[in-house]
């Protein structure tokens, strides 16, 4: 049946469900475009194809057309027409069917094959992914606003959704499992942890074929659609399940106190280089949305996948910037962390430039206003802009501190010459972000995270082990700061793993008691393994899944893990939005450095130990705090106390669970006027007052209130 379409508008753009139809609009300097409509979404050929008049559905640029009579649930693609010229940037394909860049649905994945969309000529109309026309104001979001917890308020855990809940011994409904209804599943257990936000590695609709033969895509980093939350991860078989399911996954989350944020992947697409399938991007407008070589038929490479995204052309930042606008007030997400950022500040020649016009966009816009939103502010090109990045002058971006990972983990390991960037990790990088007013909250520390080793890999191997990966071994970094311990991998000494649960509780101890955002890796609280594993990009399988057998098998470390973020996260001292003074005496809160002698701090090259004390008088709270990272315990001096105060044992990694981590309430009392750190180990002592013990009270209570709740409603 032939339907009889009007000319639509140019705006918005992607697929608009309005009064009796649905307007198309999309950009594309094509010389003719066909809109493909579906009866089903798996239908290997269109129903209906209609073709574009240029004096009637082209505006600039904007092909648009409106077709009366059909709404949300229509699944549509494109053919384009134009010159297949690479060698001016030209690659228009009329034989592919192609995604609407602003798809917010993307189905026929069952079907899909990458291959046949790089062969030239060859119609891949069965094989291709197609959109489905969705009405994102039909929600009920029963009253969810966003949460805007302040970062100095944060906690971070990064996780990737299939992999948090996949394992058979999860517990979750075997349906649900790998799923945004099985995380949902899995809330309280984040409650109890004490994270305040989960950082969800791509969630955008991704390539699974875009990895060695074989294997699959894994962790996501192969955008298809910047719109379309991806399928896979849904337990709903429906096209809208997926939409449906991760807003369910927003609210709950929500109701729990916990925000998400987004890892974005505006640096490449799944189309990859000059060889790759043609699905969408390329088919379109080749040369607005990529960085292209002075031989236009190659590709810029920034990105270490094949391809760079064009961020600063006028049409690739729109639809950076309208899927940000998206995800916030359609899906209700409260930030992005964004991958490789540094390519977000090259012009459309590739060159660095110090004002990126989409990253101004992007820090201006009101709609992110309340957003957080941080920088990974390097690239795969050798761009490392870590503190000099547009982090420098911006006022709301955070980045993440990537010396912070590699100084703790040289201390760590006992390497020389770590005692002063140390130093400088823990009071919130001044060297790296000089600006007086540079909140130190914007710098996300971690130790670990989804790229590299795990925490209980980084003590257990001296070099990667990806065989797995089927590249020989070539792939993954071979910087990774890490020490073994004494054995490569597994070990059966019980020398040897208590020295690993050491360190690794060392490695938390830092991070929760430095200046800064917290992040924590998933699992690395029940030493989650990759045995050896530094990429697993490609791994779907128990290599990358949490297995949950680890919760009482590391019930210890889980619980000092637990109780440190909340002790930590009770007190005002680490969530200051203003740099410590290094004033003794202070009136302000403060950080006074010493070392086994007090005032006396060894910054020499072959020092392997640093103490400080940390003291906000107005909250009357007093820490102190001892790093030693020597093989051989040292005697430290502590600062006197006025009369009748005395130390009291918060932590001591050197020590067996549980009193390795004690509550404020009945930590032991230090009586003497030193106190003997064991090798390796980490030592945090307070001053209790009614003050502080009460508000770490109403923090627990606070926390266990929520847990209770999410209990019921899942009940």
């Amino acid at each position: 049946m032939t339907v009889k379409v009007l000319p639509g508008q140019p705006f918005p753009l992607g697929a608009t469900v309005a009064a009796g139809g649905v307007n198309f609009s999309i950009f594309s300097n094509c010389t003719g475009l066909e809109l493909l409509l579906f009866d089903q979404p798996d239908s290997p050929r269109p129903s209906q194809t209609i073709q574009f008049d240029p004096r009637k559905n082209r505006t600039f640029y904007y092909w648009h057309v409106f077709v009366p009579g059909i709404g949300a649930g229509q699944t549509y693609a494109y053919r384009a027409y134009g010159a297949y010229a690479p060698e001016r940037g030209l690659r228009f394909d009329p034989s592919k069917a192609l995604l609407d860049p602003y798809a917010r649905v993307i189905v026929n994945s069952e079907n899909y094959d990458r291959e046949s969309a790089k062969v030239l000529g060859k119609d891949n109309c069965a094989q291709a992914l197609r959109a489905v026309v969705a009405d994102p104001h039909t929600y009920d979001w029963e009253g969810d606003q966003p949460l805007q917890t302040p970062l100095a308020r944060t906690v971070i855990y990064e996780l990737h959704v299939d992999a948090f809940t996949r394992h058979p011994n999860s517990g979750v409904t075997p349906e649900k499992r790998g799923t945004y209804a099985g995380l949902i599943e899995k809330i309280p257990y984040l409650q109890q942890l004490g994270v305040t936000a989960v950082e969800l590695l791509p969630i955008h609709e991704f390539d699974e074929q875009d990895a060695p033969p074989g294997l699959k895509n894994y962790w996501g980093y192969s955008t298809i659609g910047f719109f379309a939350p991806h399928q896979g991860y849904s337990s709903r078989p429906e096209p809208m399940g997926a939409m449906d399911e991760f807003r369910d996954l927003v609210k709950a989350l929500h109701r729990a106190g916990i925000e998400v944020i987004l890892d974005v992947v505006f640096n490449h697409t799944a189309e990859s280089d000059h060889k790759g399938p043609t699905l969408s991007f390329r088919g379109l407008a080749n040369q607005a949305y990529y960085i292209l070589e002075p031989d236009p038929t190659y590709y810029s490479n920034y990105s270490g996948c094949g391809n760079t995204l064009k961020a600063n052309h006028p049409m690739a930042s729109r639809m950076i910037v309208d899927s940000l606008h998206y995800w916030v007030s359609e899906m209700h997400v409260d930030g992005f962390r964004f991958d490789l950022a540094s390519v977000l500040s090259r012009d459309e020649m590739g060159h660095p430039i110090p004002n990126p016009p989409v990253l101004w966009v992007i820090e201006t816009s009101p709609i992110l206003a309340g957003t957080k939103v941080i920088a990974e502010a390097w690239d795969a090109a050798g761009l490392y802009q870590v503190g000099g990045w547009f982090v420098g002058t911006a006022d709301r971006f955070a980045e993440w501190n990537g010396p912070y990972r590699d100084e703790v983990r040289s201390f760590i390991k006992g390497d020389t010459g770590t005692i002063k960037r140390l130093s400088d990790r823990i009071l919130g990088s001044p060297d790296l972000y000089p600006r007086l007013d540079y909140e130190p909250s914007r710098s996300i520390n971690f130790v670990t995270c989804h790229d590299g080793f795990t925490l209980n890999d980084l003590v257990s191997y001296n070099v990667k082990h990806n065989e797995a990966n089927r590249e020989d071994n070539r792939d993954g970094s071979n910087d990774n700061h890490s020490w073994n311990c004494g054995v490569e991998g597994p070990t059966d000494d019980p020398e040897i793993d208590a020295l690993r649960l050491r360190q690794i509780k060392n490695c938390f101890t830092i991070l929760l008691c430095s200046q800064g955002t917290p992040m924590l890796s998933m699992g690395d609280e029940v030493r989650r393994t990759q045995l050896g594993n530094n990429n697993t990009y490609c791994q779907g399988n128990e290599l990358s899944w949490f297995d949950w057998s680890a919760t009482e098998r590391q019930a210890g470390l889980l619980r000092f893990v637990q109780g440190l973020i909340r002790f930590t996260q009770s007190l005002e001292i680490f969530r200051q939005e203003s740099l410590l003074t290094v004033t003794y005496g202070s009136h302000e809160p403060h950080i006074v450095w010493h070392g086994v002698k007090l005032g006396e701090p060894d910054w020499s090259a072959n020092s392997h130990s640093v103490a400080f004390s940390l003291r906000h008088p107005q909250q009357e709270e007093h820490l102190h705090i001892i790093l030693n990272a020597h093989w051989q315990s040292l005697k430290f001096e502590l600062p006197l106390l006025s009369g009748g105060e005395r130390w009291h044992r918060i932590v001591d990694t050197s020590l067996p669970s549980p009193d390795d981590f004690c509550e404020l309430k009945c930590a032991p009392p230090i009586g003497a006027e030193a106190y003997h750190a064991g090798p390796r180990s980490a030592v945090v002592l307070m001053v209790p007052t009614p003050a502080t013990i009460r508000r770490q009270a109403v923090t627990a209570s606070d926390r266990e209130k929520l847990a209770a709740e999410m209990e019921v409603r899942q009940g």
